[in-house]
């Protein structure tokens, strides 16, 4: 039987730190969906289209590489209705340090009282990739930084352009 994982976030943007989680995510399953919440009380910088693009220009070659099958969708419902929807018994989360840990066991607590037959598997961020948040990268590339080393040359140009003239 194929081993199904949904790994879910806001992906705005992609950066080095997803594609770290989604490389160890793609060693470990047979099928990896990315979820990219879609939530009408939030204001992203990218809309879910580009986020979509972004993951599947990044993502579809680290899977190819792993020949491990790769699908990225939307949702804005609860995570665990989009991993019954996806047929993922995993879910996939990433751990940069003890803040993270401690939101995501409450996250894991609370998904596994709403669907115990889905659990989560936690992926520590390797060193080099630990500070890196998309907040970060949105307010470095805003005030007209450098944010290449922080995300894929192509989210990096999606950046450079999304802000151009305005810093």
């Amino acid at each position: 039987m194929a081993r199904t994982a949904l790994y879910a976030g806001s992906f705005d943007p992609l950066t080095n730190g997803h594609l770290d989680v989604v490389n160890h995510a793609l060693r470990l399953v047979d099928r990896l969906v990315i979820a990219v919440g879609v939530h009408p009380g939030k204001t992203p910088l990218f809309a879910a289209e580009e986020r979509l693009a972004m993951l599947e220009e990044s993502c579809a070659p680290l899977a190819h590489a792993a020949k491990c099958e790769l699908a990225c969708t939307t949702f804005a419902d609860l995570v665990v209705a989009a991993a019954r929807r996806a047929g993922a018994t995993v879910l996939i989360r990433g751990l940069r340090d003890a803040s993270d840990f401690d939101y995501e066991m409450q996250m894991a607590g609370m998904n596994a009282a709403m669907a115990p037959e889905i659990r989560t598997v936690f992926l520590p961020a390797a060193p080099v990739v630990r500070p890196i948040t998309a907040t970060l990268v949105r307010q470095i590339a805003g005030m007209g930084g450098d944010v290449s080393p922080f995300v894929p040359a192509s989210v990096a140009a999606r950046l450079k352009k999304k802000f151009a003239g305005k810093a």
